[in-house]
């Protein structure tokens, strides 16, 4: 009979390595929370920066006005109401934003939305895309990150696949025909940035 295995073969490896990735894992999460706006004196877009709407709303068309009526809520209706409202809006040029709460650099860019609509409401018709999320994180995102327009619900991203859209953020924007004449993937590292993109592909000038 064969005799038995050294039992030094059982041995296991040195436990260095595995602190060395605990530490990577441990780095990688704090970059995560960083990005995500997860430490507690970061916060872009919190209630208590974001802009006063007032002006811009009192100001909007009946169109804009019906629109943004509910405020910043996530709706239900999928690709066909999504659809059905870009076509109730032809006549106003229109900004979608697909995000998640969830997503860092969609939450980075957030601020740049809020100001832009705080400007632009009277004459440019906002909207989200909530996608890849659940309704309740996205509208307690938005019970603290608030603004005047409605996101649709996109959980499953029928919508925002529709439009050939993967990435996290995505801008859509679309002439007062209703023509979808702009993708933008990826965040706006400044709101200068989105307002000059609204000016030349929503506004056309």
């Amino acid at each position: 009979m064969a005799p038995a295995p050294p039992r030094t073969q059982s041995i296991r490896p040195p436990a260095a390595p595995l602190g060395l990735a605990a530490l990577a894992a441990l780095v990688a999460v704090a970059l995560l929370l960083a990005a995500c706006g997860g430490g507690d004196d970061v916060d872009p877009g919190g209630a208590a920066d974001a802009p006063d709407y007032s002006r811009a709303l009192a100001a909007a068309p009946p169109e804009l006005a019906e629109l943004y009526e509910p405020g910043g809520v996530v709706i239900e209706g999928g690709t066909g109401a999504y659809e059905e409202r870009i076509a109730a809006l032809e006549g106003h040029p229109v900004v979608v934003n697909k995000w998640a709460s969830w997503c860092g650099p969609c939450r980075v860019e957030f601020p740049h939305f809020q100001q832009q609509a705080a400007k632009r409401a009277d004459e440019v018709a906002f909207l989200g895309i909530n996608s890849n999320d659940s309704t309740d994180a996205a509208e307690t995102f938005l019970r603290g990150h608030p603004v005047p327009y409605p996101s649709f619900s996109d959980p499953d991203e029928e919508i925002a696949g529709s439009l050939g859209a993967p990435n996290f953020p995505t801008t859509f924007f679309y002439d007062a025909d209703g023509e979808l004449v702009h993708t933008r993937q990826g965040p706006y590292d400044s709101e200068q940035a989105l307002a000059d993109d609204i000016q030349r592909y929503a506004l056309g000038s």
